[in-house]
């Protein structure tokens, strides 16, 4: 007969290891995906590695999100598979796939007014019990100073803007300190100067051994700070490599139905997207 301590207990789980350089984090393989009876990805081949940024870019509707969480294992594959960890994701149980990656959705919205600080300890809660639940509150604090939230610790999330709730999201992902790290249009609620600190942060997180893709809308993001961008169209990979290479004017006007023109900085090298405007 089982006590209740037995109940209660935390299930001994495997942690995971520290990410080899290089190693792949997250994989998809011939992967596809239905919504209903529409298919979003057809056939898509991704692996992000440790140590880089995977820029999403592509026009709406073309299944940036929908490849996001089909690599957080949040949507089931129609056919093909993904793996975490070099483990298929249907493989891993909830709270040992929490270990190994950590999500940002599109909105981030909470039903009760926690404070700002409660909802970035939120992103701890899958090591609780474990060895390394000792960190929480350096993670957390570290986390909030990374975003600039900790100012406003203790301030009801619903009571912040956007941009403010948007980067108390983004510091809950941070604390959770998962070694694949999925962010789905992080900059899209930000002013110019938040938009390059979450890219900085990403920068900062591949530099520390994570792997981190993200879905961005800005070109001239995904061409200053990511090492590979996969630009989909109608749920393929149209291209993917270094955006220097890939951010062709004919590829991308082709991609989203719109002349551009694409330059280097003059300073930096990096690729410029621009449309094609009349003169008025």
């Amino acid at each position: 007969m089982r006590t209740l301590r037995d109940l209660f207990a935390v299930r001994t789980r495997e942690l995971p290891s520290p990410l080899s350089p290089g190693s792949p984090a997250v994989e998809a393989a011939a992967l596809s995906v239905h919504l209903g009876q529409r298919q979003v990805l057809d056939s898509v081949d991704l692996t992000a590695h440790a140590g880089e940024v995977v820029a999403l870019v592509g026009p709406n509707g073309a299944g940036k999100s929908t490849l996001l969480a089909a690599l957080a294992a949040d949507l089931p594959a129609g056919s093909g598979e993904v793996r975490i960890g070099g483990r298929p994701a249907a493989e891993w149980s909830a709270p040992d796939l929490a270990l190994r990656r950590s999500v940002l959705p599109q909105s981030a919205a909470l039903s009760f007014p926690f404070p700002v600080e409660d909802v970035v300890r939120m992103g701890r809660a899958p090591w609780s019990g474990t060895e390394r639940e000792d960190e929480d509150d350096a993670a957390v604090a570290a986390a909030m100073a990374a975003t600039e939230v900790t100012r406003f610790a203790a301030r009801p999330f619903e009571a912040l803007s956007g941009g403010e709730k948007a980067r108390v999201a983004l510091a809950r992902v941070l604390a959770q300190r998962a070694p694949l790290v999925l962010l789905d249009e992080p900059t899209a609620a930000l002013d110019l100067r938040h938009q390059e600190l979450v890219l900085r942060i990403c920068r900062e997180r591949a530099a520390a051994g994570d792997a981190v893709v993200v879905v961005l809308h800005d070109l001239g993001l995904a061409a200053a700070y990511a090492d590979r961008a996969a630009v989909l169209h109608a749920g393929r990979i149209a291209e993917l490599g270094p955006p220097e290479q890939v951010f062709s004017g004919g590829l991308l006007g082709e991609v989203y139905r719109q002349p551009v023109e694409v330059f280097p900085h003059p300073r930096t090298g990096t690729p410029l997207v621009v449309p094609v405007r009349d003169r008025p």
